[in-house]
């Protein structure tokens, strides 16, 4: 997909180099970078991502999104800065996975206790009734009936996505989310 197309949703700050370019895939960690692949340089309450951005080129990206500019920019290689990576990121995995969640009825499980029981729970009752369900919880992903590991208790909005596409490709027509409480005010704000 080319960088201009999966920028149709983020109002970027300055673009220095092509928006042409293709984009092979999305990271937010620059040790899983690929050639061809943007990456988001996130700052983080750990780490800073804009500290990475040198070795996500090395390593092949071909565009960054990020919030500074770095003073050397590498030659080839498209940056696009924004006033917020953490807000452009799920717009830019969204529109690359194909928009999965407007091709899903979401069930999303708020609330301090019981989440993952009550999306866990509907996730089975679905399927009982011979439905198609995708299941993302703190404990297990499942998309129709196969298990997908967690490494996270909340995926992060690129996984977030790529799990909704994966669900869609399988004929999913339904997906419960035990969503943690300090999201569950973006998911509402989210189309």
């Amino acid at each position: 997909m080319k960088l201009t197309e999966l920028l149709k949703n983020v109002k970027p700050l300055d673009i220095r180099g092509s928006q042409d370019v293709e984009v092979a895939g999305i990271n937010i960690d620059s040790r899983k970078i690929e050639k061809g692949h943007l990456f988001v340089a996130i700052k983080g309450t750990q780490t800073d991502g804009h500290r990475f951005i040198a070795k996500a080129v090395e390593l092949g990206a071909t565009a960054v999104l990020l919030e500074d500019m770095p003073a050397e920019l590498s030659e080839g290689v498209t940056y696009v800065q924004v006033g917020s990576t953490e807000e452009a990121v799920g717009k830019v995995a969204t529109l690359f996975c194909g928009n999965p969640s407007h091709r899903l009825k979401l069930v999303g499980v708020t609330g301090t206790n019981g989440k993952t029981t009550v999306a866990t729970l509907l996730y089975d009752m679905f399927r009982k009734f011979g439905h198609r369900v995708g299941l993302i919880s703190t404990v297990c992903n499942y998309i129709d009936g196969k298990a997908y590991p967690t490494s996270h208790t909340t995926p992060d909005p690129i996984e977030l996505n790529h799990l909704l596409a994966e669900m869609v490709a399988a004929g999913c027509e339904y997906a419960s989310w035990s969503v943690p409480v300090m999201l569950s005010i973006s998911i509402v704000l989210v189309d």
